[in-house]
């Protein structure tokens, strides 16, 4: 019962509420809450600090936090290792990705992975590069998509090129061109995607010495293409976030050729759960 009460701790931290923590780990919001009230009476020590905008780590929390998520870890290293010796009956898989991924890539690959293993569970967490790389160093996550290269501290997996292409409105001067002139991007408006602080973007711009009039700047790649249907400037986007997309806009190829690389990262491949290997073979499903 005691792990209970250390992953209801951890979980809460993590996620900021009583509430998503009982989500996530299948209890009532007053069953975690009661949880971590027992842990705080039987250390007598305030572990959180209760508010409307949900709750955050008291000064002892802090220092206690790190030996919980210690003990939580290595439990679920347990229950994997346990799952192993079953033959893979049960299990979670934690994934960190980017939109696109979890867009177009991961549901024909979790499909075709639940014809063999249909009990496996699976939690994913949408953030950026840099959000991911960190997931995948603390844990957080069994193995994450990332852009490449990445922390060196990351074993890395190659998957595919993702061809970055220009964006433009419908009545775009240069509409009927057949590849869009880099050099052409200075003269509108641009609306930068960044991911974190790492951008495919600007690292292109760098490369080709270009200055851009920024005029907007979002991680919400579909904000990007609405104000880029409406005329209020051009962007350049990664293939795959354009597949299947609902706006009225036109997308070219760049007469520079550029692209992102995307690969699978993981802490250590020797130390994956059994169900995070297998998992990784399925990553051939992916789609052109």
């Amino acid at each position: 019962m005691n792990i209970q009460k250390y992953m209801s701790f951890v979980k809460t931290v993590e996620y900021g509420s009583f509430t998503k923590a009982a989500e996530i780990l299948n209890y009532s919001q007053s069953g975690i809450s009661r949880m971590i009230a027992d842990l705080e009476k039987e250390w007598n020590i305030v572990l959180l600090e209760r508010g409307k905008g949900g709750v955050k780590l008291t000064s002892d929390g802090q220092k206690l936090l790190p030996y919980a998520k210690s003990l939580v870890t290595e439990y679920e290293k347990l229950q994997m290792q346990i799952d192993e010796l079953n033959g893979l009956q049960t299990g979670l898989i934690r994934i960190g990705t980017f939109s696109s991924v979890a867009t177009h890539w991961l549901p024909k690959v979790i499909k075709e992975f639940q014809k063999d293993y249909p009990n496996i569970d699976y939690e994913l967490l949408l953030g950026d590069y840099n959000e991911i790389e960190q997931w995948i160093l603390e844990g957080r996550v069994d193995c994450g998509f990332l852009r490449l290269p990445t922390n060196s501290e990351i074993e890395t997996i190659f998957l595919k090129q993702d061809k970055l292409m220009a964006v433009i409105p419908e009545n775009h001067r240069l509409k009927d061109c057949e590849k869009f002139p880099i050099a052409e991007i200075c003269h509108d408006p641009f609306m930068m995607l960044e991911k974190g602080e790492k951008s495919d973007v600007a690292d292109l711009f760098e490369r080709c010495n270009i200055s851009v009039k920024t005029h907007f700047t979002t991680w919400d790649d579909y904000a990007i293409m609405s104000m880029v249907e409406i005329g209020l400037g051009i962007s350049i986007l990664p293939q795959l976030i354009l597949k299947r997309i609902p706006y009225n806009i036109l997308i070219k190829e760049l007469d520079v050729p550029a692209y992102r690389n995307i690969g699978v990262g993981l802490k250590d491949k020797r130390t994956a759960s059994l169900a995070v290997k297998r998992f990784l073979k399925y990553l051939d499903y992916i789609e052109e």
